[in-house]
C-alpha cells in the first residue's frame, strides 16, 4: 500500500491588507490590543467580485504550476471550509467548474479550523486504497463579509482574515516518507462555545429579519474555554501522533500548527516541548484564516526553506465543535 506525499503547494490571498488600525477607526479597539491578545498585526480582506472559489483556484493554479500539472490531472478535490459561498451546492463543485472540470468528484469539509487536517485524513485514505491518485486538498475561507465590524463585534472581527491555501497529494512507493498518521478528534458538548447560529434549518424560517437582529448569522466565541482546550487537545494530539510513530519532539523538524491566536501557539510549543525553531507562525500577517491557515503556513515554510527531504512535519488544529486533529508527516 502506497503512502501520501505532497507534491506541490500553492496559496493566494486578497490583494487588500486591513492593519490593527485599520479596524480602530471602524471600532473601539487599538493597534496595543489587537497585538497583545492575538499577535495579529494585519489580515487580507476580499474586496467586490471575489469569493472563497476564486481564492481557491488562485491558490490552485500556482499549486499546479509549482507541480507542473495541469487541472486535468486532477482525481478529486477535498474542499475544507467554513465559509461557503452559497449554502447548497458545496464549494468544491465550483471550483472544479472554475477549473474546467466536468467529470471529476468533490467533497466539502466542514470542520472549521480543523478542517484542512480532517481534509487531509480523507485524502490519505483515498490515495492509499488507490481509489484516487492525484488529490486537490484545499482550505479557503472568506470570513470578512461575515463579520460584525463594530465595536459589538471586535472580539472576533479583529482575529480573521481571507484567504486560500491548498496542497497536492498523491501516492508515493518511498515507504519512509509520506503522510505517517493522522489522528482525528470531536466533542459536540462544547458545540455552542464557538459557532454561527444561523441560517439553519434548526430555525423556522431558516433565516429571518428576527434572527439577523439578534445577530445570529454572527459568530460567537467564548475566548476563554477556547484558549484553554486549545492549549490542552492541540499538544495532546502532538503526542499521540509522536508516540504513535515512535518519534519524539527532538524528531520534530517544523510543527504548523493552527494559526488561530499566538498566545494559543506559544502555550502548544511550550506543551509540546519545542523550541521556536521547531515551530512556524505567520499569524501576524494574515490573521485566523481558519482552515486555509495551516496549508498557507506551510507554503510559506517551504518558500524559506524549513523543510527538506526526511523532515518530520507535524500539523495540529482545534477549532468550532470542538473539533481538533493533528497529522505526522515524512518530507
Amino acid at each position: 500500500m502506497p503512502r501520501t506525499e505532497f507534491i506541490a503547494t500553492g496559496f493566494h490571498v486578497p490583494e487588500r491588507v486591513v492593519t490593527n488600525d485599520d479596524l480602530s477607526r471602524m471600532m473601539e479597539t487599538s493597534d496595543e490590543w489587537i497585538a497583545q491578545r492575538s499577535g495579529i498585526r494585519t489580515r487580507h480582506w476580499v474586496s467586490a467580485g471575489e469569493t472563497g472559489v476564486s481564492l481557491a483556484r488562485e491558490a490552485t493554479c500556482r499549486a499546479l504550476d509549482r507541480a507542473g500539472m495541469q487541472a486535468a490531472d486532477l482525481d478529486c478535490i477535498v474542499y475544507c471550509t467554513c465559509t461557503p459561498d452559497h449554502f447548497e451546492p458545496g464549494n468544491g463543485v465550483f471550483l472544479a467548474r472554475e477549473l474546467g472540470l466536468s467529470d471529476v468528484p468533490a467533497i466539502d469539509v466542514r470542520n472549521q479550523c480543523s478542517g484542512f487536517v480532517y481534509g487531509l485524513s480523507v485524502a490519505d485514505a483515498w490515495i492509499r486504497t488507490g481509489q484516487y491518485r492525484r488529490v486537490l486538498l484545499v482550505g479557503a475561507e472568506v470570513h470578512s463579509r461575515g463579520l460584525d465590524r463594530t465595536t459589538r463585534g471586535r472580539d472576533t472581527a479583529v482575529l480573521f482574515g481571507d484567504g486560500a491555501g491548498v496542497a497536492i497529494l498523491g501516492p508515493t512507493d518511498d515507504l519512509q516518507r509520506g503522510v505517517l498518521t493522522t489522528h482525528l478528534y470531536a466533542d459536540g458538548r462544547h458545540a455552542e462555545k464557538l459557532w454561527v447560529d444561523a441560517p439553519g434549518l434548526a430555525h423556522d424560517p431558516f433565516i429571518s429579519e428576527e434572527l439577523i437582529r439578534a445577530g445570529k448569522h454572527r459568530a460567537v466565541m467564548d475566548g476563554r474555554d477556547v484558549f484553554k482546550y486549545a492549549s490542552v487537545l492541540m499538544p495532546q494530539s502532538i503526542a499521540t501522533a509522536l508516540k504513535q510513530n515512535g518519534l519524539t519532539p527532538a524528531d520534530v523538524k517544523l510543527l504548523v500548527p493552527h494559526q488561530a491566536n499566538l498566545r494559543i501557539i506559544e502555550m502548544v510549543q511550550k506543551a509540546a516541548g519545542l523550541r521556536d525553531d521547531q515551530v512556524y507562525v505567520n499569524i501576524q500577517k494574515y490573521g485566523n484564516t481558519t482552515a486555509a491557515s495551516i496549508p498557507i503556513a506551510l507554503h510559506e515554510a517551504l518558500d524559506e526553506g524549513r523543510l527538506a527531504r526526511g523532515d518530520l512535519l507535524v500539523l495540529t488544529a482545534f477549532g468550532s465543535g470542538f473539533t481538533w486533529a493533528s497529522a505526522a508527516v515524512r518530507w
